[in-house]
């Protein structure tokens, strides 16, 4: 078992103790259920630029960025190339067809144009693909805290999220938005200290980084095919990107809130174009630190035996032989996560291995809080007070809240749980994400570029959708006489092949209907 030293703990115990404070403060300000799920519209839009940064830039971004990009190469990168193109949309018609509804829920129009059905299942997308995202940040940030201490995964999901409830329900909006700024500046630190040191250690230093990643094609942004989709090519994650984007910047009740909680219209979409020339430079840096760690390591292989065993352990949990087969059979891929821990563990100074663990733990209290906020408001406004007690009073509306935020923190939890022992958490992410996000955004996108589309033609498309995305997702466990039935498309073409289904369809529809 490793044992940090007392002031990495010291630290570390700081910077918790100081986030449950902010909740505390803000917890006075939280007197109607508008602010604390708006913070009154008053928030500048700076700061929610930088909010909306911090929860694009997870823990999975710190941990799972660099172990991809260990693992393969610079690939994922072109997710954060498409950002400015989905944020043009995004600044052009989605924030001000929010700001001009002025519904705290992004679901409620769906409602409105097409009926219940289609809120509800938005409602159930965006849960679920809540769920998840909080799930792998718990996931992340439990792996890197065991390879510090040694402590059990479980335990230590339960003491983190503990803390990160308890500053989300106190804190409100306001008190996670304020918290991200800072979390989102001390994550950026932290990557630049890891950056720098790996640097250091490195004979050669930057020569010597650039040498072995052209020698080994780390910094490929993957094969510009026109006709492999198959694969993960530049062109499979940049319509992934987009896609996926979209559906953060259109669908997403995390930033859809944030909208509302700028002045007014102006300084939402400022705050959204300031999010994205954040996001791209800055997560260029965790493939940075990829690249840095694939040389460091090329460099000094006998460190990486213990990475490997680990790996291999936990492989052998499942399906069991040697363990020093198994090592032999590792690729960079299958302990790519596990690398950034073990480098911090063993080279980052005393004093700022606690700061780096914070700046990781600020990564995953950003988003798990956001996504923990969010899940309660679509839950009480789309939820409670549309079916179970629409007369509900302001104060019972805040308590809910409170509530709610809670219990989607423990499901949030209880998912990370579930997620120990998976390869990549970024694969799992994308995935799943991929998945949940497809129809909803298809539906969404469907009712507001047709206003000729009706209840009929919605309901027809997004079921056809569901069937197209549920077979892209399960036809490979077909048995092998029906192979030829299975989805030959990449996963990340899920959310693509899934929205454009039901784009394609409604408008059919439509059309079809119109000459009937």
């Amino acid at each position: 078992m490793n044992n940090l030293p007392i002031i990495d703990l010291a630290v570390i115990a700081v910077y918790l103790l100081a986030m449950v404070l902010v909740g505390v403060y803000f917890s006075r300000k939280n007197t109607t259920s508008e602010a604390y799920t708006k913070a009154a519209g008053k928030i500048p839009a700076w700061a929610i630029g930088i909010s909306l940064y911090a929860t694009f830039l997870s823990s999975n971004t710190f941990l799972g960025v660099p172990g991809k990009a260990y693992g393969s190469n610079w690939n994922a990168f072109v997710f954060s190339l498409s950002m400015p193109i989905a944020a043009f949309i995004a600044a052009k018609y989605f924030v001000p067809f929010y700001r001009k509804h002025t519904q705290v829920s992004a679901y409620t129009n769906l409602e409105n144009r097409f009926g219940t059905w289609a809120r509800s299942y938005a409602v159930i997308c965006f849960l679920l693909t809540q769920v998840a995202r909080m799930g792998s940040i718990f996931f992340g940030i439990s792996l890197t805290l065991q390879a510090l201490t040694g402590l059990d995964m479980s335990l230590i999901m339960l003491v983190t999220g503990a803390c990160i409830i308890i500053y989300t329900i106190l804190g409100g909006l306001e008190a996670v938005i304020w918290t991200e700024v800072f979390q989102g500046i001390l994550l950026t630190i932290g990557a630049l200290i890891v950056i720098g040191t790996l640097v250091y250690g490195i004979p050669g230093g930057v020569a010597t980084i650039v040498d072995i990643g052209l020698r080994d094609d780390k910094f490929s942004l993957g094969s510009f095919s026109l006709t492999d989709f198959s694969s993960s090519t530049f062109w499979v994650i940049l319509l992934y990107g987009f896609f996926m984007n979209l559906t953060n910047f259109g669908m997403d009740q995390n930033y859809v809130q944030r909208y509302h909680a700028a002045p007014n219209a102006k300084e939402a979409a400022k705050s959204v174009w300031l999010c994205t020339w954040l996001y791209l430079p800055i997560s260029l840096l965790f493939f940075i630190i990829g690249a840095c760690l694939y040389a460091y390591y090329d460099v000094n292989p006998e460190l990486l035996t213990t990475v490997k065993e680990q790996a291999a352990i936990e492989r052998m949990g499942a399906i069991g032989g040697d363990l020093a087969n198994v090592v032999n059979t590792l690729t960079p891929a299958d302990y790519g996560d596990k690398v950034l821990p073990h480098y911090m563990v063993n080279n980052i100074p005393v004093g700022i291995l606690g700061l780096i663990v914070s700046a990781i733990l600020a990564a995953a209290m950003s988003t798990v809080s956001s996504g923990m906020n969010a899940s309660a408001t679509v839950f009480t406004e789309d939820i409670y007070k549309r079916y179970i007690n629409p007369n509900i009073s302001d104060k019972g509306n805040l308590r809910l809240l409170l509530i709610g935020t809670g219990v989607f923190g423990v499901i949030g939890m209880s998912a990370g749980i579930a997620m120990i022992g998976v390869q990549s958490i970024l694969d799992v992410w994308w995935t799943l994400s991929g998945i949940f996000a497809g129809g909803m955004l298809g539906l969404f996108l469907l009712g507001i570029t047709n206003k000729k589309v009706g209840n009929s033609d919605a309901m027809l498309a997004t079921g056809f959708g569901i069937a197209v995305i549920l077979w892209m997702t399960f036809s490979y466990l077909l048995p092998e006489e029906y192979a030829f039935l299975r989805n030959m498309l990449h996963a990340n073409m899920i959310i693509v092949v899934g929205t454009m289904a039901i784009l394609l369809v409604g408008n059919i529809s439509q059309r079809l209907r119109r000459k009937v």
